[in-house]
C-alpha cells in the first residue's frame, strides 16, 4: 500500500510539473525593447521567436527575426511565427490587429509603461505575470529595486555643485530632429541622474529649432548614439546653427548613450541612471 501511495504521489508530481511547464508560453513575440530585455532577464529569452526593430539588447535579441517595419506590425506578420503570446506596450498595437490575433488563437497582452521607478518595477512584474511567472517577477523586482536604491544613494552622496541643464535631441539626420520636454521618458531619466531637463516650456517631444536650442542654453546636450552618428558625429553636431552659442556647445559637452538603455525603464534602469550620471560628472563639475 505504501509503495502504491509513493507511486501515486510521484505520478501526481510529474503531472503537475508537466502542466506547469505547458502553462508557460513556448513561443513569445516582444514588440518593444524594454519588453524584450525584461523577458530575457526573467530567463525566457530562448522562448522569444521574434521581436520588433528596436530590440537590440541583449546581443541575442539582435539575431532574432524582426516583425515590425518602422514600428508598425501586421497580424499576418506576427501569426507566421506561430506565437503563443505577443507582448506589446499598451496602446501601440492597433485594435484591428489585436482582434485578428485573437481570432487566430494568439494571446496579446498589453503592458503599461510608466516612466518612474515605481513604474519600472510594476512593468517587470506585469511582464512576469503575463508569462505566468509571478515568483520570478518578484525576484527580479527585488534585485532591481535594491540596485536602484544603491544608485540613488550614490548620487545623493555626490551631488552636483550646481544642477546641470541637459537638453536631449532626437535625430535621424538633420532633417528629422526633435527635443524632449516635460513628462517624457528622457525628462525622467535626466532627473533621476541628478540633473535638470533644459526644456520646461512644453511636454513630450517637439521639433528642434535653433531658437529653442539657444533659448534653452543647455549645459550638456544628450543624444542617442545612433542619432549623433546620423548627423556625422560630435564635431558635425557642434557646427549646427546655434549650438556654439550654448554653454554645451562652447564647452563641447555632448553625451551619447545607447537608446534602448536610456529609455529602458525596466530591469536596466539602474544601469541607465548610473551611466548618465557618470557621463555628466565626467563633463560637468
Amino acid at each position: 500500500m505504501e509503495l502504491i501511495l509513493k507511486k501515486y504521489s510521484l505520478t501526481l508530481f510529474l503531472l503537475t510539473a508537466l502542466l506547469f511547464v505547458q502553462a508557460a508560453p513556448k513561443r513569445i513575440i516582444t514588440l518593444n525593447s524594454a519588453l524584450t530585455e525584461t523577458v530575457f532577464a526573467l530567463g525566457f529569452g530562448s522562448s522569444i521567436v521574434a521581436t520588433d526593430v528596436t530590440s537590440e539588447s541583449p546581443v541575442m535579441a539582435k539575431k532574432l527575426p524582426k516583425v515590425s517595419k518602422n514600428r508598425s506590425v501586421s497580424s499576418e506578420g506576427l501569426i507566421r511565427f506561430k506565437p503563443d503570446i505577443v507582448l506589446a506596450i499598451e496602446g501601440e498595437v492597433p485594435r484591428a490587429v489585436v482582434q485578428q490575433l485573437g481570432t487566430a488563437g494568439v494571446k496579446v497582452v498589453a503592458i503599461r509603461q510608466q516612466y518612474s521607478i515605481k513604474g519600472a518595477l510594476n512593468f517587470i512584474q506585469d511582464v512576469a505575470d503575463a508569462l505566468g511567472e509571478t515568483d520570478r517577477g518578484k525576484e527580479l523586482v527585488g534585485t532591481t529595486q535594491k540596485a536602484l536604491q544603491e544608485v540613488e544613494l550614490s548620487i545623493k552622496k555626490q551631488p552636483f555643485t550646481k544642477t546641470p541643464k541637459v537638453l536631449f535631441i532626437y535625430a535621424r539626420g538633420t532633417g528629422t530632429m526633435s527635443v524632449a520636454g516635460k513628462g517624457s521618458s528622457i525628462d525622467e531619466i535626466i532627473k533621476l541622474a541628478g540633473a535638470q531637463n533644459a526644456i520646461q516650456e512644453f511636454a513630450d517631444f517637439k521639433p528642434y529649432t535653433t531658437e529653442a536650442l539657444v533659448s534653452a542654453n543647455p549645459d550638456i546636450i544628450l543624444m542617442f548614439d545612433f542619432g549623433l552618428s546620423s548627423l556625422g558625429g560630435k564635431e558635425t553636431m557642434l557646427k549646427l546653427p546655434g549650438v556654439r552659442l550654448t554653454s554645451a556647445g562652447k564647452n563641447k559637452r555632448i553625451i551619447q548613450m545607447n537608446g534602448p538603455l536610456l529609455i529602458n525603464f525596466s530591469n536596466r534602469l539602474p544601469d541607465a541612471i548610473q551611466e548618465l550620471n557618470s557621463a555628466i560628472k565626467a563633463m560637468y563639475k
